[in-house]
């Protein structure tokens, strides 16, 4: 039998990051320099396959610092961690190396100065998120106000509405975020923000594909972990963007063929913390059951890099 044909969209840029390509370097070459097993304070990022196959490589991934000997290496996630944790691995007298992505770091040290100049802060982001606890973290309890919508901006309440700067979580969506800080601005005149939104790089290329590939497709899957935050986003852009149906699926194995039957037309991105073989896995499983056009939309190209850790060069 004939297979139906289907024009599948693929976005570009889509997938690994440089800050996830590079947090992923740090946990390999930490076990080519000392052996395994190495641990890893949370997922290094959030996919499953990706923590999988480091496990068998001979990391041994924790969520606490105390569930680590003292005796082993340990890494620290990209999402990045609260000062109190490379404090008390110090005292512990561990080697460990921070996996922390520039771009994340880049917003620590914006809080840190901002608190230095006597600006109380608010940070837009997800509670509990690892990112959102990491950059709360550099700074003592209460320095840091959360909020999470446009509503929470009313009733944030602060030291001095006079002294106060916002930085936000690196991975969440570009629109959302816009409608936060224009309510903080409007509540509070006189706030101190980043020159350029924190929002990286990679999380508003991957957002804007997806808005350029939605209208034209009607399905979408997002390759990529439930906990991922730039995925769960990527999912709501194409939501909002046109796309009638837009599904997070980990693996081929998750896709929900009756929710697609009939459709001649797809979208495929992925998550910046999806590896490209599961999107090629996606593909290959649509290959099985329909005739498939590939075709790519690129709104943007990437060519960033970043350096691993100078105790992994030596």
């Amino acid at each position: 039998m004939a297979k139906p044909p289907l024009t599948l969209y693929l976005a570009a840029p889509r997938g690994f990051c440089a800050g996830v390509d590079r947090a992923i370097k740090v946990v390999e070459m930490a076990l080519r320099k000392w052996g395994a097993p190495v641990y890893v304070r949370h997922e290094i990022v959030h996919n499953k396959f990706v923590v999988d196959s480091l496990r068998e490589q001979g990391a041994v991934f924790v969520e606490e610092l105390e569930e680590c000997p003292d005796d082993r290496p340990v890494v620290f996630s990209a999402h990045g961690v609260p000062k109190s944790v490379p404090a008390e691995a110090a005292r512990r007298q561990m080697i460990y190396v921070d996996a922390t992505c520039p771009l994340v770091s880049k917003v620590h040290i914006e809080a840190q100065r901002h608190s230095e100049n006597g600006l109380q802060m608010i940070m837009i982001g997800h509670r509990g998120h690892p990112e959102t606890v990491g950059t709360m973290g550099q700074l003592p309890e209460g320095e840091v106000l959360l909020v999470e919508t446009v509503e929470d901006v009313a009733h944030v309440q602060v030291r001095d509405p006079e002294r106060l700067a916002f930085v936000t979580q690196t991975t969440l969506s570009v629109d959302d975020t816009k409608d936060i800080v224009a309510a903080l601005k409007a509540r509070f005149p006189a706030i101190v923000g980043p020159h350029k939104e924190d929002i990286c790089y990679a999380t508003t290329n991957r957002q804007e594909a997806v808005k350029a590939m939605a209208p034209q497709v009607e399905a979408m899957l997002v390759v990529g972990a439930p906990n991922s935050s730039n995925s769960r986003r990527l999912v709501e852009v194409g939501a909002k963007s046109g796309c009638g149906y837009a599904q997070l699926v980990q693996r081929a194995g998750d896709i929900d063929w009756r929710a697609l039957d009939g459709i001649s037309t797809l979208g495929v991105t992925a998550g910046a913390s999806a590896p490209e073989e599961l999107v090629t896995e996606v593909i290959d499983a649509f290959r099985s059951r329909y005739d498939v056009t590939v075709e790519q939309i690129e709104t943007a190209t990437e060519n960033v890099e970043f350096k691993v850790p100078r105790v992994l060069r030596s």
